[in-house]
């Protein structure tokens, strides 16, 4: 690893990989000192609950690797132990199932960031794949208002455009696009348009750059060159102080975890298909990290932008959200 890239507060917006000690190994090989773990998509409470208790297990086990983060000080301590942060993250809120009191609890147990809806319809709002969006619900708007309450970060990344914008405006606090691209770049349901970067940039969001293959405009065949340009367009609608890494990663999973994740609720209607899932060459494991900093560097970037890019910018909204 580089001693530029070690030195580095390195932040991951948003990885959902197939998680368990071998990914852990490589996310230190990949000098990430703090990533937001998807641990709900689709699930209920219950199942959700069993996620949670099932990451405590590995806490414990794997401590030499991995430590749970509750606060943006958390993330400076596990730099300097040299273990990697790991946030609770939602990319639903099918969790609390109708019961605005359940955040509350999950909450306790270490939740730090939540997307509203994953994709279609649930009682918050609309997803990005629902071909009506009727905006953010009146139970949604209680659910905003109950994670500005307790510090939750809101994620936007999967919502539909009319419910994200609600969001955007109801919001008290900073809110986010953990993992998105540019659809300037690609027209896809997932991307947002420079119009929508800059909607949330405009009032104090963040926006996280993801390089999921069927996002990006040259799919499997994407390098790690091509992401560095989702990144630089970004930066160019938003301004740097308010772009990081969101990638996505979803390492170890096969093809049953994306067929579960392109159904409505994971057994509904078909809604995307992915094609092949290749990530880009240069970064096609959480353990080539580093090339991302020697890319940033190739390109001339300066030091405090590949700093805030990387890690930074995230630190500060953290900071802030979670404060």
């Amino acid at each position: 690893m580089s001693s530029r890239h070690e030195d580095l507060i390195v932040i991951d917006g948003l990885i959902v990989s197939d998680f368990g000690p071998e990914v852990f190994a490589d996310m230190r090989r990949g000098g990430i000192t703090a990533a937001n773990c998807t641990c709900s998509v689709w699930e209920d409470f219950a199942t959700t609950m069993r996620a949670v208790a099932r990451w405590r297990r590995w806490f414990r086990e794997h401590a030499d690797l991995i430590a749970p983060i509750h606060t943006a000080a958390d993330i400076r301590r596990v730099k300097a132990e040299g273990r990697t942060g790991i946030i609770h993250g939602w990319q639903n809120t099918s969790a609390i199932e109708d019961r605005l009191e359940y955040l509350e609890l999950f909450h306790a147990l270490g939740l730090r960031i939540v997307q509203l809806t994953y994709n279609t319809q649930n009682l918050v709002g609309s997803g990005c794949y629902e071909s009506h969006d009727g905006g953010l619900s009146d139970f949604g708007r209680e659910v905003l208002a109950e994670m500005n309450r307790l510090g939750i970060l809101c994620d936007l990344s999967h919502v539909g455009s009319k419910t994200s914008e609600d969001a955007i405006r109801a919001s008290t606090r900073r809110v986010a696009y953990s993992h998105c691209l540019p659809a300037a770049l690609k027209a896809h349901p997932r991307n947002k348009t420079d119009a929508q970067l800059r909607f949330i940039a405009e009032h104090g969001g963040f926006v996280g750059v993801t390089m999921f293959p069927p996002f990006l405009a040259r799919g499997p065949a994407a390098t790690i060159e091509d992401y560095v340009d989702a990144i630089a367009h970004v930066i160019a609608c938003v301004g740097e102080e308010n772009v990081g890494i969101g990638t996505d990663f979803t390492q170890g999973y096969g093809r049953p975890f994306f067929d579960y994740i392109t159904h409505d609720k994971g057994y509904g209607r078909k809604l995307t298909e992915f094609g092949e899932i290749l990530n880009p060459e240069g970064i096609r494991t959480i353990g080539e990290f580093p090339n991302l900093t020697a890319a940033m560097e190739r390109r001339g970037w300066s030091d405090r932008r590949i700093e805030r890019v990387m890690g930074g910018n995230w630190l500060a909204l953290l900071d802030d959200v979670w404060a």
